[in-house]
């Protein structure tokens, strides 16, 4: 979305610096009301990784998505052992959970999980064109929007926020590299990497946690009291035994285990944990396959199959001679 900021005028008795602090001003307000008001996909929570990693996988095989998304769950990837060069195939990636199963949203409402994820492939393998879709390819990525992690990194594509309970497998049309076109590739194996999650974070970027964690009591001693907070949510105050009061808020959704006059462990929970989905990720392999290799095997088998078949001719054939010997 385009946006055209217009130079406002101003008396000619303000100064040059004070327009120019105005025009940024204005301009800024203008750009943060378009966000508010229509923001685009790519704006779903991937950016938050967008914005601060370069690449989604950390030096240590961790896929940042795990730094908001504490709870780990399962993931799995199906991909084709081995592919050909300039060929149109397919990654799926499973993010199964139980069917029906809601988690506390934002404001503490019940709702329906959204399911995410990330495909990093190798260097060369991108997200095949359109016009190469296959119909049943168009059917299995029927509502799914695929966007690049970076301008400058075709390879690693994202998928997401999308309604979980119709994506708890999400498919990839992918295209394979030519080394035949493109010196930089070559035949051989490479590894990709696969994230999926499903559900809410438990962190925010910003390290503060959200509502869909346990919540737990910052210092020993027993809960004074229980008051009411802005937007649904609780504050708790805890008398430590050394006289000093300590608060936690807590937000709405998670609910209270502790009644005023209990006594508590710092460390120990105030809250349920509402918490019901998780990221998981995988490695696997795949291969670039040399479609010559292919020919010489079978080349291969095909003369394996002539030398067995011609044995056997010839051992027909001894004992053919060894039977007419025998009848002299």
């Amino acid at each position: 979305m385009g946006l055209i900021l217009h130079t406002f005028a101003f008396p000619p008795s303000l100064t040059v610096s004070m327009r120019r602090h105005l025009n940024l001003l204005l301009g800024s307000l203008v750009l943060g009301l378009s966000l508010l008001i229509a923001p685009a996909a790519s704006w779903a929570y991937p950016f938050w990784a967008q914005q601060n990693y370069d690449s989604p996988r950390e030096a240590t095989g961790k896929i940042v998505c795990a730094n908001c998304h504490l709870a780990k769950k399962l993931t799995q990837a199906e991909v084709p052992q081995s592919v050909l060069p300039d060929t149109v195939f397919t990654a799926s990636v499973k993010i199964p959970y139980e069917d029906g199963l809601q988690e506390i949203g934002a404001d503490g409402s019940d709702v329906g999980l959204q399911v995410g994820a990330v495909v990093m492939l190798p260097d060369g393998f991108t997200l095949a064109p359109q016009d190469r879709w296959t119909d049943e390819m168009k059917e299995e990525t029927e509502g799914v929007y695929f966007s690049q992690y970076s301008e400058d990194q075709p390879n690693i594509l994202l998928v997401g926020p999308i309604p979980g309970d119709q994506h708890q497998e999400v498919v990839f049309p992918l295209l394979s590299p030519n080394p035949a076109t493109d010196s930089n590739i070559h035949f051989g194996k490479y590894q990709l990497h696969v994230g999926g999650n499903r559900g809410r974070g438990q962190v925010y970027p910003t390290g503060e946690k959200s509502n869909n964690t346990i919540y737990t009591a910052p210092a020993s001693g027993s809960v004074a009291a229980i008051e009411g907070g802005d937007n649904g949510s609780s504050i708790l105050t805890i008398n430590t035994a050394d006289g000093e009061a300590v608060t936690e808020t807590i937000p709405v959704g998670p609910q209270l285990l502790v009644n005023v006059g209990d006594s508590v462990e710092a460390g120990s929970a105030l809250t349920n944990d509402p918490n019901v989905g998780g990221f998981g990720q995988v490695d696997s392999e795949i291969v670039l396959q040399n479609p010559v290799r292919i020919y010489g095997l079978l080349a291969f088998f095909a003369a394996v199959a002539f030398a067995q078949i011609m044995l056997v001719l010839k051992k027909k054939q001894v004992e053919k001679v060894q039977a007419a010997e025998g009848n002299f």
